[in-house]
């Protein structure tokens, strides 16, 4: 199977209902993806298909064949993922930092889709990706600095 991630092909060898969390960290090598919950509850395996934002511990290989596929490796390939990244070290979000690259995926897709976010948009956009350390006021100040540069 050939997967288009960060605008490279990777060909897998897998079984199509392989979790492409997975094939990411144990065939391709990319490790940014974190596991958290295997259940699609925490938001530790986003990563964007086609630009939005997807749990990979839930996602088959089947269901991404012919799709782009982005990793938190390679999402400051996009002058947003920049900014968004660029604002996580203004804020000094990450404590253990565990969740912090399905945080930084998950708060892409939602600028893409909400430039200008309120408060309400940030908190209904990152439902779902749980931090236990709880930097989740700085995460917002993050998401906001991110639309505002």
């Amino acid at each position: 199977m050939k997967l288009d991630i960060n605008g490279r092909t990777h060909e897998v060898d897998a079984s199509p209902e392989m979790p492409l969390l997975w094939a990411l960290r144990d065939l391709v090598g990319l490790t940014g993806t974190k596991f958290g919950c295997g259940a699609a509850l925490c938001g530790a395996c986003t990563v964007h298909l086609d630009g939005e934002a997807t749990r990979a511990c839930v996602t088959p290989l089947s269901a991404v064949a012919g799709r782009k596929i982005t990793t938190i490796e390679g999402i400051a390939e996009s002058a947003l993922g920049k900014k968004v990244q660029a604002a996580w070290i203004a804020e000094d979000v990450p404590q253990c930092g565990y969740c912090q690259s399905g945080q930084i995926m998950s708060a892409v897709a939602l600028l893409r889709s909400h430039p200008k976010p309120s408060d309400a948009d940030i908190d209904s956009g990152m439902n779902g990706n749980l931090c236990r350390c709880g930097t989740y006021n700085r995460i917002r100040l993050a998401i906001h600095r991110a639309a505002e540069s």
